[in-house]
């Protein structure tokens, strides 16, 4: 048999890599390149951010059949407004200027009715011009409106000294979209050098440390592209832009650290630099495929869901999660085989001792691993007590920071001018006029409703538009907006809405607005949800045991992600919902969390809480592999991985607290979501329960049926030391 031909494909491509290192690293520079130019619209034409949508959470029910039916058939048009302060509409100079602008803004191509002025109900000295601009989100026509509001209304009113503020639907999606693009800046701002920082403490050297940054960067560069080709095929919410880019940043550099300290360690025994990466991308590279394959797994739950944003997520997450995975193993290596002359004269970053801070940590915990074990999960299970109490929220305007122009704009308009208001409930209902005059009267006694809008018809039934309950032959559609006290997601509009989707008012009726859609999203999550739990537990436990050979290992991994990750869920819930962090974090309590978010923290938190544990169980196995006692394994495995999986988890955290630290409120609870499930996992779980557990069983760790065993032993991992490098077995101490 040919010798190469034997090695194992992950060896063979890290050879490859090595001898072919300027190919592989001239190729990435231009792909990072183009997928830089491509997806920022460096060179004209639309960029990513462009293309980017926000709104509801919507989820297939009645609030998005009521939703297809208005769209279906309204064709009403997005406004811009330009609201006037200090400036008194009934004094005939105002209302000269006010006429004048009314004429410029009718004047601009593609303008629908402008109304106005409109004087403040309170008759205080204020009024409204509103524009209709048409349906598309950041259009020409929205941008030029804008702009002659703010530009010539300011030259008409100058004499007044009156205030002038533009807003609207559409600029407040815009302002969303241009907040995510300052929380991404701010975000990788903060990581990157950070990042840095720990990782020259951890190599001792800029060169090492700068080659998983490299990587990093690689893969923000093909998570943006990816996104970009992604927004053309789905719907793609605003958030998802930071959310996926930070897994992928994240995980990169967790992949570069392992596979350069990994490179070093066997570059520390041999003088062939393409022996030593092609070992370590054998080894380290073995262990990043088992972890990026969970990750990807445990995103993939997310297309489970209904959710257009849960699958947009899901998709876009996997992608990037292969990006970071083909970075490290081609990119990666390639790097250290180019700068193998330097990294082997700072030897200080080798192979870790056998006695050091975790091994002495893990000795202390295999004194008394029941107690430990005991003590430590009970912990966990007290800070998951808060997640019990765990609400959903879908937040509109509440997203930016109380200061933003847009949500400043919003939240005025709606106190002082209360008839321009958002329903907090709509309820689209099939009926003709008397019927509709008949339900507004009947739905202003539904308790909890403060107001009731004036029926507005909009069409016909549309044939296009499945709407469960209809009468194909009955009247056309009217849509009713319902005003409750507080916002659209107050218990009062939480409680209208549910009355109102199990009434039988007579004819057939869909009901919709934020409430409603959070309710339809909630319904859909519990309905898909054990099926998620399934293929995510069940294609865990597979490659787990491919890699373990054992049943205890995988089993015992799923409990205790499902503990740890209750008490990150629990410490969410404390911090946002509860407002305990408020003050720190800077933000406002909106009373709960994302509708998005625990199943975010559930899938990436699952993820990566995976990957230490495929970290601490390859070097475990390995010892093992080397004919080490199962305490001795357990001891000297902590030691030799326990300095990368907290340098890692360091990174980790870093990386998501910077995204934290941005403005939107769902980026910073998924920042902090799971920089906490993070460090839970790589502390409480990964240095102390994990050994302790493992010392508790004993052999039983490596447990499995006959039939399973040599099902392991034909497809599962069965080599886990390195290929070049023999080392004797530890010595029981």
């Amino acid at each position: 048999m040919d010798p190469v031909s034997s090695e194992p494909l992950l060896m063979r491509l890290g050879r490859h890599s090595a001898r072919h290192r300027k190919g592989y690293v001239l190729t990435w520079a231009v792909l990072v390149v183009l997928g830089f130019v491509t997806s920022l619209g460096l060179l004209g034409g639309s960029s990513l951010f462009d293309r980017l949508e926000t709104g509801d959470i919507v989820a297939p029910g009645q609030a998005q059949t009521a939703r297809d039916l208005v769209t279906a058939t309204d064709e009403g048009a997005l406004q811009v407004v330009g609201r006037v302060d200090g400036a008194d509409p009934t004094d005939s100079a105002v209302a000269r200027a006010a006429a004048g602008l009314v004429e410029r803004l009718e004047a601009v191509d593609g303008v629908g009715a402008v109304t106005g002025p409109v004087p403040a109900p309170d008759g205080s000295d204020s009024f409204l011009v509103t524009v209709e601009v048409g349906s598309e989100i950041g259009g020409p026509v929205q941008d030029e409106v804008a702009e002659v509001l703010r530009e010539d209304g300011a030259e008409l009113l100058a004499p007044y000294d009156a205030e002038l503020s533009v807003g609207g639907t559409g600029l407040l999606v815009d302002d969303v979209v241009d907040q995510i693009k300052s929380d991404l800046t701010r975000g990788e701002g903060i990581a990157l050098p950070l990042s840095l920082l720990v990782m020259v403490f951890v190599f001792g050297g800029f060169l090492a440390a700068g080659l998983p940054i490299v990587g990093a960067i690689a893969s923000i560069s093909g998570a943006l592209a990816i996104l970009f080709g992604f927004s053309y095929l789905l719907d793609l919410d605003a958030t998802v832009v930071n959310i996926v880019t930070v897994m992928g940043l994240a995980l990169c550099i967790d992949y570069g650290l392992l596979l350069v300290s990994r490179f070093r360690e066997e570059l520390s025994s041999t003088t062939d630099v393409e022996e030593a990466v092609g070992a370590a991308v054998a080894t380290a590279g073995r262990t990043v495929l088992f972890s990026a394959l969970i990750v990807g797994i445990s995103l993939s739950g997310l297309m489970v869901f209904e959710a257009p944003i849960m699958r947009a997520i899901g998709a876009a997450g996997v992608s990037v999660v292969a990006v970071a995975l083909v970075v490290a193993l081609t990119l990666v290596p390639a790097l250290c085989a180019m700068g193998a002359s330097r990294l082997v004269r700072r030897r200080g970053a080798e192979a870790a001792p056998e006695e050091g801070v975790f091994s002495r940590l893990a000795r202390v915990v295999q004194r008394a691993p029941v107690l430990t074990t005991v003590v430590s999960v009970a912990v966990l299970l007290l800070l998951a007590v808060p997640a019990l109490g765990l609400r959903l929220t879908a937040s509109g305007v509440e997203l930016l920071p109380a200061d933003a122009e847009q949500r400043v704009f919003a939240e005025r308009l709606e106190e002082d001018y209360p008839a321009l208001a958002s329903p907090g409930v709509t309820l689209v209902a099939q009926a003709d006029e008397a019927q509709a005059a008949g339900l507004a009267r009947q739905l202003a006694d539904v308790p909890g409703v403060t107001r009731v809008d004036p029926p507005r018809t909009l069409g016909p039934l549309p044939d296009d538009v499945a709407a469960p309950g209809s009468d194909p032959d009955g009247p056309g559609l009217v849509s009713i907006g319902l005003h409750t006290e507080g916002t659209a997601m107050d218990d009062p509009a939480r409680e209208v809405a549910e009355t109102l989707r199990d009434a039988d008012l007579g004819v057939p009726t869909w009901v919709s607005g934020q409430t409603a859609s959070l309710q339809d999203f909630t319904d859909s999550v519990m309905d898909r949800a054990p099926w998620a739990a399934l293929w995510i537990a069940g294609a865990t436990f597979l490659l787990l045991f491919l890699l373990t050979g054992s049943v205890v290992i995988p089993v015992k991994a799923l409990l205790l992600n499902i503990v740890s990750l209750g008490a990150s869920l629990g410490i969410l819930v404390w911090a946002f919902q509860d407002g305990a962090l408020g003050g720190l974090l800077g933000f406002d309590s909106t009373g709960g969390i994302e509708s998005v978010i625990p199943l975010l923290v559930l899938a990436f938190g699952f993820g990566l809480s995976m990957d230490y544990e495929v970290f601490l169980l390859a070097r475990v196995i390995e010892l093992h592999e080397q004919g080490a006692d199962d305490d001795t394994a357990v001891r000297v495995g902590l030691q030799r991985s326990g300095r990368i999986i907290t340098s890692a988890a360091a990174i980790m955290v870093i990386v998501f607290s910077g995204f934290a630290a941005g403005q939107m409120l769902v980026i910073k609870q998924t920042g902090f979501a799971l920089a906490v499930a993070v460090l839970i996992d790589a502390t409480i779980v990964r240095m102390v329960i994990v050994p302790a557990t493992m010392t508790m069983l004993g052999r039983w760790n490596w447990w499995a049926p006959g039939w399973m065993k040599r099902i392991h032993a034909r497809y599962g991992v069965s080599e886990h030391s390195s290929p070049v490098r023999a080392e004797p077995a530890p010595v029981s101490r």
